[in-house]
């Protein structure tokens, strides 16, 4: 058998090209995404980087954690705790003591996250100065390079001169106060540095626990490698989103790729029917016919899964490149030594080739050698009970799934990985069914121009409908790439557009103003509230956490602000309760939570891990999932003003109110933006990491389309030499029955983008119907232009793949070609 399949891989090469390029090419991204993704849960370990020269730091931990049945929950508190001073002046007694304080710092041409120390921290990363001196004044300071000695420059925290500069150690852009001003303007010790005994620190903290119960329990002792818990590291918070990401595109790649090689696969055998029918007739068993196809897939299998793995070696530490180059990854993200990504890959793309053609090859054994024959030479039963079976399954199963969610749980639908995984039940379906529906289009699509003068119109259309295998291959890889580009590019349009309606609705203020890194102080707050004629609503960001069924914690972002100015300021999409009912002693949730009924209690953990039972004051409706809650500003301690919503009073002048603000706002660093400017910068978009996530799918999807549609079409143009030849007989031009070709690839193309959309219709109109359930109005977003770019790549490969072959065959006699035989 396997003599027989590698004779027949080398004689028939044409045939089985497309396929191993697909499958390589499948293997290879598989690989390459594996390894991207085992790079992310293999990180290196980080060495201490602010502290690496600190004997012990002592921090306010950052991590609440909750005790549950089994073990313990945690979840990252929005305002970590400080070192208290009592705590301070016990670990002074130890020996010397080292305040840190970390804050942002707006400056101006600075760094974008630009943040503040006080000069004596500075020796444990160890800094060291590279020119000018160290800050002696308030108005003096040194920088991480950024700016040079001499330089004035204006920041959020007033004007300031740099005197110094150390060198740059690329974990922070810092600029480093006097010790003294830091404190004023962070007056929140974040960590302590402490030379002494870790032993004896230790004993210190834990005395101070027991003399001031919960005050002091979420206190951490770092020594050693755990001095890096010290370090901020939002490079961590990338990686968790490129793992997202990794894992969402790996998926679906793994779905289109299995997808198309296996319709790549069947086509390529169901073009050798004849081949098998006379092999039928010459005396081979229906089992002889299955093991010399599964072989020959076998053979190509094993040759294309090694050659997509070394793709993958090679190609996974470019891929990683890029992503820290566009900066989605941080700067020492790299390819580890993990090997279970090329064994996932190598197997897959070996079961992928299997099951490509087992289904095909055991059709074609089952018919007797006569019947073989006749099918062979004309089509019929495209569409198999089994297939019947599977199509209808899978469809019944997308429909009564998406139906299941609709009545039960409708914001489901508005999460990544149900849309993103959703599509593809109905994309099988729909491949699996469309032979049924092949037919309909064709004759619905080239109704017009079948009945244009001539004959051309009328032949691409009976050319098309006749073959129903051949355009149902062709058009499965195009419906693929536009349903995928439809759902995901339509989806997440529609919920931004949706998000986007919602802050219309909630937002009631004239004007919005917007705080630097630092957020207000009570005084800036006070001077924007006296500015004559306005009513103002100044709120902080914070966050609440509820365990639910006794297991899990869940976070949820909140606003801490004033009920009664809340009230005249935004239009909450209330389900039950009033905004002015909050105090401090209540909560204003959404109906998602587990307990969401007014004037019942829960019990919550606010923004500094203070645990405290809220009563419900109002609930909100879910919508798509940012309505987050509101608590009051008791509880929220730590949290800074970072937003003021103020509403002009009746006969107040707009121009006259709004240059006041801005004066007011400019003392603190503040930004003053009208309702329309404010709501258009801050519209919601989809994440850089996922849009980029996203178009790498559809790319790695268009790409696969193409190579689906060049083997097909170059495979199905060879084997119709005949029939071309037949048409240059009756009397057709060389030129007309290229146009004849073109024109069918372009029928078949545009049968698969109707299909592809009307997949791509099914999801969006089942997201549409979820934000109608949670109360969100707004309209439908289809991505016509993503759309439209799709199929005309994929027309134009088409055109290219079926025209040039066609154009190849014609440069032979018509008369020696008509006369080969089947």
């Amino acid at each position: 058998m396997l003599t027989i399949a590698l004779r027949t891989a080398l004689g028939r090469w044409v045939t089985f090209l497309g396929s191993f390029v697909a499958l390589a090419l499948g293997v290879g991204l598989i690989a390459t995404m594996g390894l991207g993704l085992a790079a992310t849960l293999d990180a290196p370990q980080r060495l201490p980087e602010r502290f690496a020269q600190a004997p012990v730091v002592v921090k306010g931990d950052d991590v609440l954690r909750v005790p549950v049945p089994g073990g313990e929950r945690t979840g990252k508190l929005a305002h970590p705790r400080p070192v208290t001073p009592e705590l301070a002046r016990r670990l002074a007694a130890l020996g010397p003591t080292t305040e840190d304080r970390s804050f942002p710092v707006r400056a101006e041409g600075g760094p974008e996250r630009l943040v503040g120390h006080p000069w004596s921290v500075a020796a444990f990363a160890p800094y060291t100065l590279d020119a000018g001196r160290s800050p002696r004044t308030d108005d003096e300071v040194v920088t991480t390079g950024w700016a040079r000695p001499g330089a004035r420059i204006g920041t959020d925290h007033g004007p300031v001169t740099v005197v110094g500069t150390v060198a740059d150690r690329g974990f922070e852009d810092a600029v480093f106060w006097t010790d003294a001003r830091a404190a004023r303007l962070s007056p929140a010790v974040d960590h302590l540095v402490v030379a002494a005994d870790p032993t004896a620190v230790r004993d210190a903290v834990r005395d101070a626990v027991r003399a001031l119960p919960g005050r002091d329990t979420g206190v951490r002792v770092l020594t050693g490698p755990d001095r890096r818990h010290a370090d901020p590291d939002p490079e961590r918070e990338a990686l968790v989103a490129v793992n997202a990401a990794l894992g969402t595109a790996g998926g679906i790649t793994g779905f289109v790729s299995v997808f198309v090689v296996a319709s790549t696969f069947a086509f390529a055998v169901a073009q050798r029917r004849k081949e098998f029918a006379l092999l039928r007739t010459a005396g081979a068993t229906p089992g002889q016919i299955r093991r010399t196809v599964v072989a020959e897939a076998l053979l190509l299998g094993v040759v294309a899964s090694a050659a997509g793995c070394l793709l993958g070696a090679y190609g996974a530490p470019v891929f990683v490149s890029y992503l820290v180059d566009e900066g989605f990854a941080p700067r020492w993200f790299a390819v580890g030594d993990a090997t279970w990504p090329f064994h996932a890959a190598f197997w897959t793309g070996l079961l992928v080739a299997l099951a490509g053609v087992v289904a095909a090859s055991w059709r074609a054994g089952r018919v007797a050698p006569s019947e073989a024959l006749r099918e062979a030479a004309h089509e019929t039963r495209t569409m198999t009970p089994g297939r019947w079976i599977l199509g209808a399954a899978l469809l019944l199963a997308g429909l009564a799934t998406l139906a299941h969610s609709l009545l039960t749980d409708p914001s489901d639908l508005l999460h990544r990985k149900t849309y993103t995984s959703r599509p593809m039940l109905f994309i099988v379906a729909f491949a699996l069914l469309s032979p049924v529906l092949v037919r309909p289009l064709v004759r619905l699509l080239a109704w017009l121009p079948a009945r244009l003068p001539g004959a051309g119109g009328m032949l691409i259309r009976e050319n098309a409908a006749a073959g129903t295998r051949r355009t149902a291959a062709v058009a499965a890889p195009v419906l693929v790439t536009v349903a995928l580009a439809g759902s995901l590019l339509g989806t997440t349009a529609t919920l931004n557009e949706a998000k986007a309606a919602e802050i219309r609705q909630r937002t009631a203020a004239d004007h919005v103003v917007t705080a630097g890194p630092g957020g207000f102080d009570p005084a800036a707050v006070e001077r924007i509230r006296a500015v004559p004629g306005t009513e103002i609503s100044a709120t902080a960001a914070t966050a609440v956490h509820v365990l639910e069924e006794g297991t899990a914690l869940i976070r949820s972002d909140a606003r801490a602000a004033d009920p009664e100015a809340l009230a005249r300021t935004a239009r909450l999409p209330l389900a039950a309760g009033a905004v002015t009912d909050l105090d401090d002693d209540s909560v204003i949730v959404t109906a998602e939570w587990e307990r969401h009924t007014v004037g019942s209690t829960v019990e919550v953990w606010l923004g500094d891990g203070t645990r405290k039972v809220l009563r419900i004051a109002a609930v909100m409706s879910i919508g798509t999932g940012g309505n987050g809650a509101y608590v009051t500003p008791a509880n929220a301690p730590g949290a800074k003003v970072d937003r003021i919503d103020v509403r002009l009073a009746p006969g107040a002048d707009r121009a006259t109110v709004g240059a006041a603000l801005t004066e007011a706002a400019r003392q603190a660093g503040g930004r003053v933006l009208t309702k329309d400017r404010w709501m258009s910068e801050n519209r919601p978009g989809t994440r850089r990491t996922t849009r980029t996530g996203f178009l790498l799918v559809l790319g790695i999807a268009l790409l696969y389309t193409g190579i689906a549609l060049a083997g097909t079409l170059v495979t199905a143009t060879s084997d119709r030499a005949r029939d071309l030849a037949v048409l240059r007989l009756a009397g057709a031009t060389r030129w007309q029955v290229l146009r004849s070709v073109a024109g069918e690839s372009l029928l078949v193309v545009l049968v698969g983008t109707v299909t592809g959309t009307m997949v791509a219709a099914l999801n969006l109109a089942g997201v549409r119907a979820a934000l109608g359930l949670l109360d969100v109005r707004s309209a439908l977003v289809i991505p016509w232009g993503a759309l439209g770019a799709t199929s005309g790549a994929c027309a134009a490969v088409a055109v290219v793949s079926a025209v040039v072959p066609a154009a190849l065959c014609l440069r032979r006699r018509a008369v020696e070609t008509a006369g080969v035989r089947d």
